[in-house]
């Protein structure tokens, strides 16, 4: 494969203002949810290293150190399960994200929907999802056109 941009973002953002607009307003609406930012943030690095999204791993890092995420969590947030520094909510979102962003592995088993409702209430698993599928859109937008990852201090908070 070709490490040569198909489109930059910059580019698509201007060929496809209304879906690039309406892409935004899920994370908005995410944001206004209550929903917490740093958690979310874990949630689209996950996803991003799963669906091999150069850009959106590189982006979404450099908010979660703006935000003060621990680097040891940025750092291990791929082998989280193993990791031991993340709280339960957070390997629950970080395993409801693997489940949703696999889904052709299958869906989500009622033992996941269990643990599920022990961290969330149904607001926050509803707003949990939209993030999950909103950054699975992004990452998949960034690998078809082959967006490169953005320089350090490109991106705004």
């Amino acid at each position: 494969m070709s490490s040569i941009p198909v489109l930059s973002y910059e580019e698509f953002t201007q060929t496809a203002p209304d879906v690039y607009v309406s892409l935004l307003s899920l994370g908005k609406a995410v944001d206004a949810s209550g929903l917490e930012k740093k958690l979310t943030e874990l949630i689209k690095i996950r996803a991003s290293q799963i669906n091999h999204c150069a850009f959106c791993l590189q982006f979404h890092i450099q908010i979660a150190r703006k935000l003060g995420i621990p680097s040891e969590k940025i750092d291990l947030v791929a082998v989280w399960q193993e990791a031991g520094i993340f709280s339960a909510r957070e390997k629950a979102a970080l395993a409801w994200t693997e489940a949703l962003t696999s889904v052709s592995d299958g869906i989500p088993d009622d033992a996941l929907y269990a643990a599920m409702s022990e961290h969330f209430t149904q607001s926050e698993l509803v707003f949990l999802s939209v993030a999950i599928a909103s950054i699975n859109q992004w990452n998949r937008i960034g690998v078809a056109l082959r967006f490169n990852p953005p320089g350090l201090g490109q991106v705004a908070v």
